[in-house]
């Protein structure tokens, strides 16, 4: 069980969000906050797993810089950054070292409730997640020569998976593959985006999503 919090200054949309968690039995959302400041000053006493925060709270407070400072007072907290729009630059111009954790969805995805799912359990879990409709948006534009070049089709295929939050388990499923097939296939991945995995700062899948956000953004 997950405990989320929600912040989102339109009251409709946060009551729907709310009806939307509340058909998840492993969410359970325990405050809702109609502005940053109520947010800022409560959510650290709550101490939530997972923190939804709509990035246009029309304040002085975004999204983005509350989720900041509320990771000042929770570390671990995971962040999933709503929005109208899609825009992957507010999660690639965050601070490598606080990008693990953070997660963006677009406001009407949340009625899909595979693609909530997999985005906050993936916050949770210290992911990075894409809303897969930004994943297809950046697939249409002209890739840049770097290391992304390096990757077969398929391996792009597995990378543009792993943004979205898939599992090895559930990507051998979609792609039609042997599990083994696609460890095997992320391992290459990984070597071919000089990953190091020696290191525990940031997950390696991680790491991977930050590389494609960087080299797919126009």
């Amino acid at each position: 069980m997950l405990n989320v919090v929600l912040v989102e200054d339109e009251p409709l949309y946060r009551d729907l969000l709310r009806i939307a968690l509340d058909q998840r039995p492993d969410l359970k959302v325990v405050e809702a906050y109609g502005d940053a400041e109520s947010a800022l000053e409560q959510i650290p006493k709550v101490a939530p797993d997972v923190a939804m925060l709509d990035i246009d709270l029309g304040s002085r407070i975004n999204g983005v810089q509350l989720g900041l400072m509320l990771r000042r007072h929770l570390p671990r907290l995971a962040i999933v950054l709503l929005s109208n729009h899609g825009d992957p630059e507010f999660v690639a111009s965050l601070p490598e070292e606080v990008r693990g954790g953070w997660s963006y969805l677009l406001k009407k995805s949340v009625n899909d409730v595979d693609v909530l799912s997999r985005t906050i359990s993936g916050a949770a879990m210290g992911l990075t997640v894409l809303d897969p409709q930004l994943v297809a948006g950046m697939r249409t534009r002209p890739k840049k020569q770097g290391m992304l070049s390096r990757l077969t089709p398929r391996q792009m295929d597995i990378l543009e998976l792993i943004a979205q939050g898939y599992s090895n388990a559930a990507i051998a499923e979609r792609l039609v593959l042997a599990e083994k097939s696609v460890e095997n296939q992320i391992n290459l991945l990984y070597q071919q985006l000089e990953i190091d995995r020696s290191t525990s700062g940031v997950q390696p899948r991680v790491k991977a999503v930050l590389t494609y956000l960087d080299e797919m953004r126009p």
